[in-house]
């Protein structure tokens, strides 16, 4: 049974969390021995024979109506491979997984993907959290309106942030570019890390109409603005269409907001619990791209294989 809003009230539960709670203070803290094991994947280092796509860069785009008084930085990638009806991947923290010499290198491995024919045509959108001109109350009292709008968009439960991808972001991008994207959730893929992580999930849940390929890297199922709920709402609802891949590691972030490694074991036992289409991948490293970049390719494969 849920908890009655008094009893929420009672607690406390519904209060800013304090900067320092019991000498705790909140951040993720990743020592290099965890992920000394972990590299890019090998198609993250295209050889000279690989056609490369195109990146376009929209810095401080200011046209969302969902999230007013707001400017960010978005990239799109165009495949050099042509198609009537592109398929999709949106990033959010979306330059954490575009940098050429970072962990993941996605325009990278999508280039040589392409050119094995291993996926059809798929474009991809780096969209960085907002910056915000006004004041935007955090879930701790640590964070300036920038991490707040950052938790705003990613943490919250609420169908905005698909809205704002699906309603504003993809419209942009067919009409700036003059490309048709496909329509298929199968064909949209929404990936993230960290807050990025549950917001692709919870994006999907809202919206499985619109897209049914999720990929969570140290996904916060932790209780930000009630992220900790996320496994119970999978448990107790009719299945939805969604593929999903999970990635966590032993030494993932310990916050005030709870234990990441504990949150996604969680959340995969509530996938398998109800009969998800997931896969989880726990390994040792601590909250970053690391673990999740060396599987990337692989993960793409088995995200949009055909078959079930």
């Amino acid at each position: 049974m849920p908890i009655d809003p008094n009893t929420i009230t009672a607690l406390g539960l519904h209060r800013t969390i304090a900067a320092s709670v019991n000498g705790r203070v909140n951040g993720a803290k990743n020592r290099p021995e965890w992920d000394a094991a972990y590299h890019p994947c090998n198609e993250a280092y295209p050889g000279d024979d690989i056609p490369g796509g195109n990146v376009t860069r929209f810095e401080d785009w200011a046209s969302s109506l969902i999230y007013p008084g707001t400017k960010r930085d978005m990239w799109v990638y165009i495949p050099s491979v042509v198609s009537e009806h592109y398929r999709v991947i949106v990033f959010n923290d979306g330059a954490w997984y575009l940098g050429r010499k970072g962990p993941v290198r996605a325009t990278q491995v999508l280039d040589v993907l392409h050119a094995q024919k291993e996926i059809d045509a798929t474009i991809a959108v780096f969209i960085n959290p907002a910056k915000p001109d006004h004041f935007v109350a955090p879930p701790i009292e640590s964070y300036d309106d920038v991490n707040a709008q950052r938790s705003l968009e990613y943490d919250k439960l609420t169908p905005d942030y698909g809205e704002f991808v699906f309603e504003e972001v993809l419209p942009f991008v067919e009409t700036k570019f003059s490309i048709t994207i496909s329509k298929d959730p199968t064909h949209r893929t929404l990936c993230g890390i960290s807050s990025g992580g549950i917001a692709a999930f919870t994006a999907a849940w809202h919206h499985p109409e619109q897209c049914a390929r999720v990929i969570s890297h140290c996904g916060s199922y932790t209780d930000i603005w009630g992220g900790h709920n996320t496994p119970s709402l999978v448990r107790q609802n009719p299945r939805k269409p969604i593929r999903v891949f999970l990635q966590s590691g032993e030494n993932d972030a310990n916050t005030p907001f709870g234990n990441w490694a504990l949150a996604n074991q969680t959340m995969a036992s509530a996938l398998e619990w109800a009969g998800y289409d997931y896969r989880f991948e726990f390994g040792t490293g601590g909250h970053n791209l690391d673990h999740g970049g060396s599987l990337f390719a692989d993960t793409l494969r088995w995200l949009w294989r055909e078959t079930e």
